[in-house]
């Protein structure tokens, strides 16, 4: 039978699934699920749009099988199953849970800090002891192609469900390749990264079933929508909204001299708008509100070059959204959907 609604899996645990629903909430697409122990919720913003949660790397599978339209994980997952042509990638780049997937060894291995002498040690176990280097990981593909890329073997892949972290220790591997955040969990079980060991650098990805974009206008729609909150907020998180007055004697004028400053420019130009003074104020006419967006980075900046040329009262608040006529991104996806 075939659906008809319309689904978004997201993490159902740990700080993935913390950070998704931060995200999505600062996004204006605030999760409802009045059960926690729900497997099911919605996004009142989005009311064709069902979420379910799941681990990680299911999502990845239940997106490529086209039991969900559109998931939330890991960048590490996705390049984990790379080629799947079921799944098209929206958005690279979500900007939260960034971890890097790592080759980590044990401590008591002094002498091997890089992938070159890790290389020589997989060569000296097996002329030693006639067996491979064995590697823990979740991400056998990855791990594979970096070791083969620094020329590492005889290697072993160990495929692990749980905990990596204790492999070495108990026997079942010499060394692992897993997620690392803060580093904690390696230094807590006496491992140590190498110094050129980094796989991929991961964040948290937007994800798509490609033939549900080709075959269903409900889910290119809620696509585009999707894309544009995100789109639009991320913009927004890089911003300032500022306001000042200034005095001048039309709005050409004073953007003759705002333009004379290069941190005073805003998205296409300032917003002028004259101001109306009071009947009773001494101050009189020739005041202008001046508007524009500036990066937070070029803020100080901002304010000092309005002072230059005559601003004052400056006020300046956070921006929401940040909309533009589309988003890249989506023309992107239209491209790629294109036979």
């Amino acid at each position: 039978m075939n659906r008809t609604d319309i689904r978004l899996a997201l993490p159902s645990k740990g700080r993935l699934a913390e950070d998704t629903s931060d995200f999505l909430a600062a996004c204006g697409l605030k999760i409802y699920r009045p059960n926690p122990r729900q497997y099911a919720a919605h996004i009142p913003t989005l009311p064709g749009l069902t979420v379910i949660f799941q681990r990680p790397a299911d999502i990845a599978t239940s997106v490529s099988q086209g039991t969900v339209d559109f998931g939330i994980t890991g960048r590490d997952v996705f390049h984990e199953r790379a080629g799947d042509p079921q799944i098209l990638l929206l958005h690279d780049a979500l900007g939260f849970s960034p971890c890097d997937l790592r080759v980590a060894v044990p401590e008591e291995w002094t002498s091997v800090r890089t992938m070159a002498s890790l290389a020589s040690r997989a060569a000296q176990l097996w002329q030693q002891e006639a067996r491979p280097l064995r590697v823990a990981t979740k991400f056998p593909n990855l791990t594979s192609r970096y070791l083969q890329q620094h020329h590492v073997a005889p290697y072993e892949l160990i495929n692990v469900a749980g905990t990596l972290e204790i492999a070495p220790a108990i026997g079942y591997a010499d060394l692992i390749c897993d997620l690392v955040s803060t580093g904690t969990t390696l230094r807590d079980n006496h491992l140590r990264p190498l110094d050129d060991g980094l796989i991929l650098a991961s964040e948290a990805i937007l994800i798509a079933h490609r033939p549900g974009l080709q075959t269903r206008p409900g889910t290119l729609a809620l696509a585009r929508e999707l894309l544009e909150y995100i789109e639009a907020h991320l913009r927004a998180q890089e911003c300032y909204l500022v306001f000042a007055n200034m005095r001048g004697q039309t709005p050409q004028e004073i953007a003759r001299r705002m333009f004379t400053q290069a941190n005073l420019t805003g998205l296409q130009g300032p917003t002028i708008s004259p101001i109306l003074p009071n009947p009773a104020s001494e101050n009189g006419g020739g005041w202008y509100a001046v508007n524009l967006i500036v990066r937070k980075d070029h803020l100080s900046r901002t304010i000092t070059a309005l002072r230059a040329v005559g601003g004052s009262g400056v006020v300046v608040s956070p921006v929401t959204y940040i909309f533009e006529e589309e988003p890249a991104r989506y023309q992107a996806m239209i491209a790629a959907l294109q036979p």
